[in-house]
């Protein structure tokens, strides 16, 4: 039988402690309705400014770090959670190691092709 679900019982032990000057990346799932990327910045990484073509959530699960999105700038720590819509600018800089849950939301009726 296939499985109906899927079960992370701890996000910290997927990926570990990302090495010096790095930024690790671990897709978590890829569904029609939504895709989780658990990314890990080594303290001092950076995104640089850019945008998502679908809607999405950021949520801080371990560290600190400032974020800009859509023109305003917060600093922010485990815990925090922010949902944007499609195109907005953003960027982060982390200041000690940060463990982020990367929630994207596609549009199910919308193929991939844009067909």
């Amino acid at each position: 039988m296939t499985k109906l679900y899927t079960l992370y019982k701890d996000l910290s032990t997927i990926v570990p402690n990302p090495p010096p000057n790095s930024i690790l990346s671990h897709s978590l799932l890829q569904h029609p309705r939504l895709k989780a990327i658990l990314f890990l910045f080594a303290a001092g990484q950076e995104l640089s400014e850019h945008t998502a073509s679908i809607p999405a959530v950021i949520h801080i699960l371990e560290g600190e770090c400032d974020l800009k999105v859509g023109g305003d700038k917060y600093r922010l720590q485990s815990g925090a959670w922010l949902f944007m819509e499609a195109q907005t600018p953003h960027t982060l800089v982390a200041h000690t190691n940060v463990r982020m849950l990367l929630l994207m939301l596609p549009d199910p009726l919308v193929q991939e092709d844009g067909e």
